[in-house]
C-alpha cells in the first residue's frame, strides 16, 4: 500500500501574519510542489493534500506554483486505494483555497500525463498566456503570464521554472525579455517568480538588465531566502523578481511538516508599490 500521512495543521508553524498598514501590501509566495508526491518505490507518498493545507497557511494574495500536475494516470492508479486518494481535478484547482482563482498551463508532456506552472490569486485574473522556453529536448520549460487586478491597477505576473544548465537559463532569460517586451506594457508593475535553478547565484545581473530586481527583505538575512533542499536548505533557488515594487518582508517557513511536503520550501515576500 503506498504511503499517505496527514500533516496536522498545527505542524505548519506560524508564518508572519498579515500586517494592517496604511500602504497596501501584496503578499506573494512561490513554491515548487514536486508534483505533489515524495519518495520512491515502497516509500512513495502522496503529499498533495498536505500541500493544500500548506498553501492555505501561506495566506498569500498570489501563489506562484511550479511542477504542478494537470493529470497523471500512473500516479492516479498508484494512489487510488489510499485513504485520501488522488484528486479528481488538476492540482492547481485542487490547491486553490476558497475564494481564489487558478490558472494553469502545461510545460511538459510525459507518457502518463503532464505538468507545468500555475498561479493562484485572490484578486481577479485577466487573460492567461503561455510561452514555451524549452532550450533542448530533455527539458520542457515554459512561462505562465497572468495579469492580475490589484488595488485598482493591473499587475503582470509571470510564473517561471528555468532549466538545470546555466547556459540554458541565460537563453531562457533572453526569451523572458522578449516575451515581456511583446506582452507587458512598458513601466507596468511586474512580478516574475518561480524556481530559477540558479545554484551559482548568477542570474540577478541579467534580470536587473531587464529592470527586474530580486525581492529581498531590508535586513538582508540569507536565511530568509534559502529554500532548497527543504530538509537542510543551502540554496536560494526560489525567487521573486519585481518591477515597480519594493520588498518589506520575506520569510521561508521551516519545520518537519514543510520539509516533508516537497524538496523545496516556499518563499513568502511582502511588497509595496514604489
Amino acid at each position: 500500500m503506498p504511503s499517505v500521512a496527514a500533516v496536522h495543521p498545527g505542524q505548519l508553524n506560524a508564518l508572519a501574519p498579515v500586517e494592517r498598514t496604511e500602504v497596501p501590501r501584496l503578499r506573494v509566495a512561490t513554491y515548487n510542489i514536486h508534483k505533489g508526491v515524495r519518495g520512491l518505490g515502497p516509500t512513495k507518498r502522496l503529499e498533495i493534500h498536505n500541500l493544500g493545507m500548506g498553501v492555505q497557511a501561506l495566506n498569500a494574495d498570489l501563489v506562484f506554483l511550479q511542477e504542478v500536475r494537470l493529470f497523471n494516470e500512473r500516479e492516479a492508479r498508484h494512489f487510488e486505494q489510499t485513504w485520501f486518494g488522488w484528486p479528481d481535478e488538476g492540482q492547481a484547482d485542487f490547491l486553490a483555497p476558497e475564494g481564489y482563482e487558478s490558472a494553469y498551463r502545461t510545460n511538459a508532456v510525459t507518457r502518463d500525463g503532464e505538468h507545468g506552472n500555475a498561479l493562484l490569486s485572490r484578486w481577479p485574473m485577466g487573460d492567461v498566456e503561455h510561452q514555451d522556453v524549452s532550450d533542448h529536448r530533455f527539458e520542457q520549460r515554459g512561462l505562465l503570464h497572468v495579469p492580475v487586478t490589484w488595488q485598482g491597477e493591473v499587475v503582470h505576473t509571470v510564473v517561471a521554472h528555468l532549466g538545470l544548465i546555466h547556459a540554458s537559463r541565460v537563453r531562457q532569460v533572453r526569451r523572458l525579455a522578449a516575451f515581456i517586451q511583446a506582452h507587458v506594457p512598458a513601466g507596468a508593475p511586474l512580478l516574475v517568480a518561480g524556481d530559477f535553478n540558479d545554484w551559482g547565484e548568477r542570474l540577478d545581473t541579467p534580470m536587473a538588465q531587464l529592470g527586474l530586481l530580486r525581492a529581498r527583505a531590508p535586513d538582508g538575512r540569507l536565511a530568509s531566502r534559502l529554500t532548497f533542499p527543504s530538509r537542510v536548505p543551502i540554496f536560494a533557488l526560489d525567487r521573486v523578481y519585481t518591477r515597480g515594487f519594493r520588498c518589506v518582508r520575506s520569510s521561508v517557513p521551516r519545520g518537519q511538516a514543510w520539509a516533508r511536503m516537497s524538496d523545496h520550501l516556499p518563499l513568502l515576500v511582502e511588497l509595496e508599490r514604489t
